[in-house]
């Protein structure tokens, strides 16, 4: 399959990208937006979007064809892994999972297409309409695909022109999802712009900045600051830093009748993405006084990984982070030889998956690629005094408790700081309706204009 130039992503690798040029992509986003876009019903954009995703969905897709055959290579991700990645997350585009979200946001899924009321509007005779930006440029990390394409779909559900930049090496997604939707919609392709180039170049991040309404951007917390800085005053800055997640299994939840089935969901959220996302999580707390021992559900969740590489392998590893991996793994071998307080289980041959039992609860930061620590818990409190470190830093926590007890768990880590608690097995699985770092994504993007009704 051969891909139009459509986009600045589409141009020949020796290719040269100025900032003139950029200058003018984005003066042509924003034109081909007043024309095709900007008015665009809101139920027209949902039918567009959920029909392509459907066609992601389907094995003999052209372009999810071309994203398994060349994904492994260019992302690091086996062909399972992508597989699996991109049913979850096209899963979630549908019409009722977008009516949801635009209530939950926006308070009625029309408020971007004329002045409405809801709840106490009504009341107070006020209307409000939701009003976006006419140029977002986003400023993608790369380290997982889903979240850029989240982003574009949330640009356009908003009605905006979109300049996507991503960082060298990680266009593939972008790039093919870009396409299919100007396979789909030409006219909302051509409000869209996918481009790839190192970071660091100030003159043409300048021309993108200068043009923009609103900046998005993920990434460390000192590059979101060093954005910030370069900004014009009028445009708005969404920055989502560095994050990481955790999980919390319960003595309850925890017999062993269902043992195998609590690691096989931990071994899904380790997999998941080869744990490189900032839902993945780093250590598993298991509470003790269970039927099964932390140590023995470490060894039960090993079990699991050695499973899931089977059916959904990791994938090859630069020469640096399997060399991180191999290091760290000989520090718990030599721990493990000398006292009982630590334990290690590892893949065979390769580095695709670790396991490491430490009675000291403190948090560990994994070196990722399916490397994971399990630690032992009084209760839940305790899991948070050692997790302290991490505090304002916490993703995601993915829990395992029974039915009565989820609900005062959820609570606690809500208190605690944590802006997102699910299920575990479900933790790189968020719903579209889900509040990235416990914001609105929709009402993040839009501003709003108030009507007094005499």
């Amino acid at each position: 399959m051969n891909l139009p130039n459509y986009f600045l992503a589409d141009l020949p690798p020796e290719a040269t990208l100025s900032a003139a040029m950029l200058g003018e992509a984005c003066q042509t986003l924003k034109r081909n937006r007043a024309r095709f876009l900007a008015n665009r019903s809101t139920h027209s954009l949902v039918s567009v979007l959920s029909s392509v995703a459907r066609d992601w969905l389907q094995a003999d897709y052209p372009f999810r064809k071309l994203a398994l055959e060349q994904g492994p290579a260019a992302l690091g991700f086996s062909r399972a892994t992508l597989a699996g990645g991109l049913d979850s997350f096209f899963k979630e585009l549908t019409p009722p999972n977008f009516q949801a979200l635009l209530e939950q946001d926006l308070g009625r899924a029309d408020r971007l297409e004329e002045m409405t009321s809801a709840g106490p509007e009504q009341a107070s005779h006020r209307a409000a309409m939701a009003i976006a930006p006419e140029l977002l440029v986003h400023l993608a990390a790369g380290n997982l695909p889903c979240p850029t394409l989240l982003s574009i779909v949330f640009g356009l559900l908003v009605r905006s022109a979109q300049f996507v930049k991503c960082a060298q090496g990680t266009v593939l997604l972008p790039r093919l999802f870009a396409h299919s939707l100007y396979d789909a919609a030409p006219k909302l392709g051509a409000c869209l712009e996918i481009a790839e180039w190192r970071g660091g170049n100030v003159d043409l991040e300048t021309a993108l900045f200068d043009a923009a309404d609103c900046v998005t951007a993920t990434g460390a917390d000192e590059t979101l600051a060093a954005i910030r800085r370069r900004l014009p005053p009028r445009t708005r800055f969404l920055g989502y830093g560095h994050r990481l997640s955790f999980a919390y299994v319960t003595s309850a939840a925890l017999s062993r009748l269902n043992a195998n089935q609590v690691a096989a969901r931990a071994a899904a959220d380790v997999a998941a993405w080869n744990q490189l996302g900032c839902l993945s999580p780093h250590v598993i707390y298991v509470q003790q006084r269970g039927a099964l021992t932390p140590e023995q559900f470490a060894e039960t969740l090993a079990e699991q990984l050695a499973r899931r590489e089977q059916a959904e392998p990791r994938g090859a590893l630069p020469a640096e982070a399997a060399a991180a991996i191999a290091s760290r793994r000989s520090l718990y071998q030599v721990r493990a030889a000398h006292s009982p307080d630590t334990r290690h289980w590892s893949s065979q041959h390769s580095t695709a998956w670790t396991v490491v039992y430490e009675a000291d609860p403190r948090f560990q930061v994994s070196c990722l690629h399916r490397f994971i620590y399990v630690k032992p818990a009084q209760d839940l409190t305790e899991a948070l005094c050692n997790a302290e470190s991490v505090r304002g830093h916490v993703s995601t926590v993915g829990l395992a408790a029974t039915e009565d007890q989820a609900l005062a768990l959820a609570s606690e880590l809500a208190r605690w700081g944590v802006p997102r608690v699910c299920p575990l097995g479900r933790m790189q699985n968020p719903p579209l309706t889900w509040r990235h770092d416990g914001r609105p994504p929709l009402g993040e993007l839009v501003t709003w204009t108030d009507f007094e009704m005499a």
